[in-house]
Formats: structure tokens, sequence, C-alpha cells
């Protein structure tokens, strides 16, 4: 079995509009610290993140803590809402969610989100069969991945979701094939 530790980042400067660049807040980076010590007793193999500074940051006390390196993925970065700002955030998420295939120009919907999502999700279990992974990426992606595994998980759960910092979602596949998730409960 392999056992992926999906995490949403911490607390993000909302203030910083660039995707890539935006950084953890203070709370963001006493979370991380946090977080790296609740995880810190898994065994874990590697651990991977989105390239956004937001989850390497988050996953670094980690890597420290653990002695591993984090290998970035592009692949693993946070859905392109679309070219630019987008001003009405919520009733994007709102067109988004009631239909995945939705999309402004230069941006993804949720299917390619997913799509993508879960393809490198399956690139990592084929590298690290029985290991135990721990990676860092962004909520959106990662609810839109819970939904491809379980279609019961919709904006509500999306909604529920969007402002825990961080969240961690653990992931068991037999190879490929996905078999169940659980919430893991942050101390």
């Amino acid at each position: 079995m392999t056992t992926l530790y999906l995490i949403r980042h911490a607390e993000a400067d909302a203030s910083v509009h660039d995707n890539a660049t935006r950084p953890l807040t203070e709370k963001g980076l006493l979370d991380a610290e946090k977080l790296a010590e609740t995880l810190g007793g898994i065994r874990f193999d590697r651990l991977y993140s989105s390239p956004y500074k937001r989850t390497m940051d988050t996953i670094a006390p980690l890597a420290t803590r653990l002695g591993l390196a984090v290998e970035t993925v592009y692949d693993l970065r946070e859905r392109r809402p679309a070219e630019g700002w987008v001003e009405d955030f919520w009733e994007f998420m709102k067109h988004q969610w009631a239909d995945f295939s939705y999309r402004l120009p230069g941006g993804e919907s949720l299917a390619e989100v997913q799509e993508r999502f879960t393809a490198a999700l399956n690139a990592i279990c084929r590298e690290n069969p029985g290991k135990t992974i721990a990676i860092a990426s962004h909520g959106t992606a990662l609810c839109a991945t819970l939904s491809y595994y379980d279609p019961s998980v919709g904006f509500k759960e999306f909604l529920e979701l969007v402002n825990v910092t961080p969240f961690v979602v653990r992931l068991e596949f037999d190879n490929e094939t996905f078999k169940r998730y659980e919430h893991v409960v942050l101390q």
C-alpha cells in the first residue's frame, strides 16, 4: 500500500496576488512548524511539493526535521483561475464547482486540474510503491482531486475546507488504484 499525505499549505498572505510567490503569514510560518511537530513522527520516505512559495515554506520545517529533500512537481500547483486577478472569486468558484469544465480565459477548469493532479499522484505512486509520501499543495487542487476519488465531495465540502490552513488528507493506493482517504486531525 502506498500512502500519500496531501497537505494544504498554511495561511498565505492574500494581499500578494502573484500565485507563485505568495508567502506565508507569520501565523502560517508558526503553523508550518506545528505541522512538522504533528507529522514528524511519521516515517516519510519522500517529500514533494508544488513549486509555489507558500507550499515550499509549509513543508520546509518537516523536511528539516526529517532530514529529507523536497522534490518539486509543477503539476502539483494550484489551478490558475484566469490570466489576471479574479475580482468576484466566490462567484467564479460557484461556477467552477457547478460545471467542472467552466474556465475563464487563460485559466484552468477543475476538470483540467483533476487530470493533471491525479496524473502527478499516479506518477508518484508508480515511483514509490509501498512508500509513505508527504505532498504539499493547494486547497482548490486538493479538493478537486478529492472530488475525483469521491464524487460526493463538492462545493459544500470545498467551502468547509477553503479557510482551513493547513489541512491534511491521507490517501491510500494499491499501486495506482485509489483505496480510501481520511482527514488527518492536526494538533
